[in-house]
């Protein structure tokens, strides 16, 4: 992928690292979740969850930026990843268009995560 400016390119690799990290908090915070109705259970639970949305909202807006510094044309490198998927759960938790639900973020941390942050990690070396 051609970037018109080094300062785009710049931009997107950050964007990659910032990415990079989101995914190892997700990952850290939520090593001991075995089941969402461990969210509910108590305040710390709650806060857990909360601020998972926020990182996976994060995510989400990261990789819009993404497509749209890149035309739509970097992001085709690695067609495995629902990357529209990964914009849509950004905009469903950020317009508010469901109640946070616990079982699709688990779902999300525990299934999607490591093949997002291979991809990650190939723009990263690649960039």
């Amino acid at each position: 992928m051609e970037f018109t400016s080094l300062d785009e390119r710049n931009r997107v690799k950050e964007i990659f690292e910032q990415i990079s990290s989101a995914i190892n908090q997700l990952k850290e915070w939520n090593a001991g979740i075995t089941s969402a109705e461990e969210y509910y259970i108590s305040s710390g639970g709650m806060q857990k969850l909360a601020a998972s949305c926020m990182l996976i909202e994060a995510i989400g807006e990261g990789i819009r930026q993404i497509d749209k510094i890149s035309q739509g044309n970097l992001l085709t490198e690695r067609p495995e990843i629902p990357w529209q998927d990964v914009i849509g759960i950004r905009n469903h938790i950020a317009h508010g268009y469901f109640d946070i639900n616990g079982d699709l973020v688990l779902a999300t941390i525990k299934n999607d995560l490591d093949a997002l942050q291979q991809a990650v990690k190939y723009f990263l070396e690649t960039l």
